[in-house]
């Protein structure tokens, strides 16, 4: 069963993909990389995939991963915690994937009590394992 990752171009994004990359060829599976951005417009959807497999390969190659079947699975969901986490889980649970690599990154206790977490939530509602990669401060 594949592997999913949640990927935003990011640091902490690239880290969790780099790892999804690694796991995947640990257990000698394939790799589908979820994308959620605001909206998918038709017009420029192809253009927006092609710069997002650049930046994905890119990754790769600098993890020294280069023999991987991967995927681009892409949503569109507002900027909602709720919406994007169901956004990323529908995506990963329509791959067959049986693990979730995610980035997280450091909040203060104060972002925890007044900000929604997709972290968060994708870990409490995910039916499968998932994965938490940390940027170290």
């Amino acid at each position: 069963m594949p592997v999913a990752v949640a990927h935003l171009p990011s640091t902490t994004g690239h880290l969790a993909l780099r790892e999804a990359a690694r796991q995947a060829v640990q257990r000698r599976t394939s790799l589908t990389v979820i994308q959620v951005v605001d909206a998918v417009d038709l017009d420029v959807d192809a253009a927006h995939r092609a710069g997002l497999s650049d930046k994905i390969e890119r990754v790769l190659e600098e993890a020294g991963i280069t023999d991987l079947n991967w995927d681009l699975a892409l949503a569109a969901a507002p900027d909602q915690v709720e919406e994007t986490a169901d956004a990323i889980l529908s995506l990963a649970r329509k791959a067959g994937a049986d693990l979730l690599v995610i980035g997280a990154r450091r909040r203060s206790p104060l972002g925890k009590a007044l900000l929604g977490s997709v972290t968060q939530r994708l870990i409490l509602s995910a039916d499968y394992p998932v994965l938490v990669v940390k940027i170290s401060d």
